[in-house]
């Protein structure tokens, strides 16, 4: 008799904080910097996506891998598996919550696990719809700034040089 499967489960980092936006970028801060606008204040999960191949602004939170031979993977387990793992088993399924919300299913030989990682920011743990695409932290990152969260988002120390960085691109 096969195992059952387990429950779908993306990695989930809490973090209290603020989501400042500068037109369409949104960054993650540990306090409301000054003359900045505000796009979200509170209790948020942070989750992070692996970008499609072929599309590079889609991307997908993992919550369960099925591999090729049967087993099935979910959490930290599933995370350390795509990002050290994955190229050894390229047909495995990643079925996960797009950077959209969409509910999906991708191959792994389909995701480009070389790309940046996507951070997103989420209401709660039962969200399925980020609220915000995070592209940088602004404040000091050792602000109980959750681990993964520093290695994949930009730090700036203060929003001016967040904001100096975006209009001079």
């Amino acid at each position: 008799m096969p195992e059952p499967r387990p429950e779908r489960t993306p990695i989930n980092d809490p973090y209290k904080g603020v989501i400042v936006q500068n037109g369409d970028t949104l960054a993650l801060a540990a306090q409301v910097p000054e003359d900045t606008d505000v796009f979200y204040q509170g209790e948020m999960i942070l989750r992070y996506g692996i970008a499609f191949l072929e599309r590079p602004h889609i991307a997908i939170v993992p919550d369960l891998i099925a591999l090729d031979y049967g087993d099935m993977i979910v959490g930290e387990e599933a995370w350390d598996f795509l990002l050290n793992r994955s190229n050894l088993y390229p047909r495995a399924d990643v079925l996960g919550y797009r950077h959209d919300g969409i509910d999906d299913m991708i191959a792994v030989k389909r995701l480009d696990v070389m790309a940046p990682i996507a951070v997103l920011a989420y209401r709660d743990a039962e969200a399925t719809q980020p609220i915000a695409r995070l592209s940088a932290f602004i404040g000091n990152v050792d602000d109980d700034l959750p681990e993964r969260a520093r290695a994949y988002l930009h730090p700036y120390e203060s929003i001016v040089e967040w904001q100096a960085t975006l209009h001079a691109g």
